[in-house]
């Protein structure tokens, strides 16, 4: 097979995760990366001592990735002392220069998200100059702009994205089984290669009908990861590979 005959396989990583058997059921189900938020602001916040004590429970090859928001370089160093195969993840205002920095002068590997603007405002933001001027991230993460740092459960207009993206995405924000292929569909023509990020997406509800934000659903999860794979598998037969 050539490059451009062999199937793609969206890469997955669920966000946010508080718990040993939330770890234990993404971890079943297949995914590709784990997502522990440091910042202290969010209801799905856990400290550097705990995320390193879930990721101990992850066998090799999947990714503990330690999400953080405008932090001071020394506390994302002491966070990466802890895991040492971490993926670092910025998302808040951080520069070129600061996510460099912080990712231990391009030793660590890194995502910078991008947050886009909801409705025809998506229109506006200029990705392709947004993944130049972060050129030396891993991939480019893509979340809905909305008040705060993170994308709250909410969809951006995906058919509003540049045809063609020079870097390797990760789509997020408001993603769940219902939507994601579509998505997949949108995105995997734009960019190098595609990955996904689903947080609020595979949580449980409360009585209410509202998430819980940080306990995450094992049936969500297993349909999430069906989606995606049903996903490639309509690609693969749409390109004959």
């Amino acid at each position: 097979m050539t490059a451009e005959t062999i199937a793609p396989r969206t890469r997955i990583k669920i966000c946010g995760l508080t718990r040993e058997e939330d770890v234990d059921a993404a971890v079943a189900a297949g995914v590709d990366a784990i997502g522990f938020v440091m910042y202290e602001k969010s209801p799905r916040y856990v400290s550097p001592l705990r995320a390193a004590e879930l990721a101990r429970r992850l066998p090799p090859f999947i990714t503990p990735v330690l999400l953080f928001v405008n932090e001071d370089a020394a506390k994302i160093a002491a966070a990466c002392a802890l895991l040492a195969s971490a993926t670092v993840q910025f998302h808040g205002d951080e520069t070129p220069a600061q996510c460099f920095t912080s990712a231990q002068h391009g030793a660590r590997p890194y995502m910078r998200a991008a947050r886009i603007p909801l409705g025809e405002a998506g229109r506006s933001f200029d990705l392709v100059k947004y993944a130049q001027d972060y050129f030396q991230a891993q991939a480019i993460l893509l979340d809905a702009d909305i008040a705060g740092y993170g994308g709250g459960g909410q969809t951006f207009n995906w058919s509003l994205l540049p045809p063609n993206v020079n870097a390797h995405l990760v789509l997020s924000g408001g993603l769940n089984a219902a939507n994601v292929i579509d998505g997949i569909a949108q995105l995997r023509p734009r960019c190098k290669t595609l990955a996904v990020d689903v947080s609020s997406g595979v949580e449980l509800s409360g009585p209410d009908g509202q998430g819980l934000k940080g306990l995450k659903d094992p049936h969500k999860i297993n349909q999430f990861v069906a989606a995606v794979r049903a996903a490639d598998q309509q690609f693969t037969e749409m390109h004959h590979v």
